[in-house]
């Protein structure tokens, strides 16, 4: 078989398993809040940006890659580019540092982000390139911009961008930072956890837009007022990203669950309450006014920072209850 013959027989097979996507995403409900971003899914190659990955087996990680001599193989990479999951891009000691994000909720987090034409969008964490050339088919390459801290992320996603066609600004760079000479932006969304919301950032935004970002295990969707004013609740979602890399975060604390009963540790909505007040909530403390409020959900909690403060709170920014953040 010629390799004509076996490129167009893995375009056709990618070709088919994006549309089997699209329509799985669509099922989903993930862009009901942006219908346009379902052209963009219909267009971007994501398997251009997966030219390897990592699946879990026994012993350890299993790489499938596109240039796999056996076409079984290969066409089982093909269809794992395009399946609903998240994939490990990079894995180094044994750990995961990079991934390609559940296609799913990358698309609730986009029509999420509420842009509009003209809207200029920080992306912070590069990753394999997939997400930033998702914003560039909506927006044009001019008013997209993505860093990320390790300078072999952001090469491989310039790599894989300028393969599929799109050019975004792609910076290697702390993204707790932003990206100062690109602002200001009506829009950042993180596709790494943070636990704090850095005041860069704010600094970098027009008034009015808007910050979405993994937090706690949650997504937080703020509203930016001004430089030192900033405020949103939780989204309904549970999200698990890999953390942010960089100098401007503070280290996580991991709270002591000995003692508490095996229901509420292994409650998600309670795991989340954990996460989001660490620094300052003992975890029976947290049990307790978990139990009182009905076991609450994400939705009912929000994010403010005005001036040097931030803080975590639950139904109501001065309420009775507030965390405050790093």
């Amino acid at each position: 078989m010629g390799s004509d013959t076996v490129d167009h027989d893995l375009e056709r097979l990618a070709a088919e398993a994006r549309s089997a996507l699209v329509r799985e995403i669509e099922a989903s409900g993930a862009w009901d809040a942006d219908l346009e971003w379902r052209k963009a899914f219909e267009s971007v190659p994501r398997h251009l940006f997966v030219p390897y990955y990592y699946v879990g087996g026994v012993g350890g990680f299993e790489r499938l890659w596109g240039e796999e001599r056996d076409p079984g193989r290969r066409a089982r990479w093909v269809r794992g580019a395009y399946a609903d999951a998240p994939l490990a891009t990079r894995v180094r000691n044994g750990e995961l540092i990079s991934s390609s994000s559940q296609p799913s909720l990358m698309a609730m987090m986009l029509a999420e982000l509420g842009v509009e034409d003209g809207d200029r969008v920080l992306e912070i964490g590069a990753g394999t390139g997939y997400n930033a050339a998702l914003l560039a088919h909506r927006l044009g390459d001019d008013l997209v911009t993505t860093v990320d801290l390790d300078a072999d992320i952001t090469e491989a996603a310039r790599t894989h961008l300028h393969a599929a066609g799109y050019h975004p600004t792609v910076v290697t760079g702390d993204g707790a930072r932003g990206v100062p000479e690109r602002a200001p932006y009506d829009r950042i969304i993180a596709t790494c956890t943070l636990h704090s919301i850095p005041r860069a950032w704010l600094a970098q935004c027009t008034p009015g837009a808007h910050v979405l970002t993994p937090l706690a295990t949650g997504l937080v969707r703020l509203r930016v007022e001004d430089a030192e004013h900033a405020e949103g609740r939780f989204l309904h979602t549970s999200a698990y990203f890999v953390p942010l890399r960089g100098g401007s975060e503070p280290e996580v604390v991991r709270p002591h669950l000995g003692g508490l009963p095996h229901r509420a540790r292994d409650h998600e909505l309670f795991r989340f309450l954990l996460a989001l007040t660490a620094a300052s909530l003992d975890p029976h403390e947290a049990l307790a006014l978990w139990q009182r409020e009905g076991m609450p959900s994400r939705e009912r909690y929000g994010i403010t920072v005005r001036g040097d403060r931030a803080w975590a709170w639950l139904d109501d920014p001065e309420g009775a209850y507030a965390w405050p953040l790093p």
